[in-house]
């Protein structure tokens, strides 16, 4: 989307909770323009890759492939570490909190 565009965050959102209405919450989460794929297994995970990569190019939306992380074990999503059934802060946000003065 143009950067000019007012709404557009909002926009897009909704357009992802409406694409991909049948997966939420049972293996993507979205966030603004942010796709967090999650899976129990490797073998589920490609499943539910596929499923995602197939259903943006239906709507002719595109993923950029160097903002992508696959078959990871813990990533960064909106300011958090998430991984393996857990949820913790980022370090890198807290020690700002922590060398407070």
């Amino acid at each position: 989307m143009s950067f000019g565009l007012t709404g557009a965050p909002g926009t897009f959102c909704r357009l992802g909770n409406e694409i991909f209405r049948d997966y939420l919450d049972k293996f993507v989460i979205i966030y603004i323009d942010d796709l967090l794929i999650f899976s129990k297994s490797l073998e589920e995970h490609k499943q539910h890759v596929t499923q995602v990569l197939q259903r943006l190019r239906e709507h002719q939306l595109y993923a950029k492939p160097e903002k992508c992380e696959f078959a990871v074990g813990e990533l960064e999503f909106l300011g958090f570490r998430v991984g393996r059934g857990r949820l913790k802060m980022n370090p890198t946000k807290v020690e700002v909190v922590r060398k407070w003065p």
